[in-house]
């Protein structure tokens, strides 16, 4: 069994960048370094005058998701950097089982 954590922030389109980079450059490194942490993908989409940026990312439960979290799992962690760059964002994030995950091989 796998664990699917799902968190959403919604950025200004005139800095569209900003969100990806901090992603890429501050978190992706972080969570590399977590056993059990399997993978993660960066979603956007126009929203509202906005950009919505979903994370998901992949893990092998829910204790190895409190290396990352602290004891509040269901917190969101955001960083204060990134914090102030950003209109809104969920406090908190949904958790799901991965009862089957299929991979296009082309």
């Amino acid at each position: 069994m796998a664990i699917a954590r799902i968190w959403s922030c919604r950025a200004d389109p005139k800095d569209p960048d900003a969100y990806p980079r901090h992603f890429r450059d501050k978190v992706l490194p972080e969570l590399d370094t977590i056993p059990g942490f399997l993978g993660a993908m960066l979603m956007r989409r126009d929203l509202d005058g906005a950009i919505e940026y979903t994370v998901l990312t992949r893990w092998v439960s829910l204790d190895v998701i409190r290396r990352f979290t602290g004891r509040d799992v269901n917190a969101a962690v955001v960083h204060p950097d990134i914090a102030v760059a950003l209109i809104d964002y969920d406090q908190t994030v949904t958790h799901s089982e991965i009862v089957e995950k299929v991979w296009s091989s082309r």
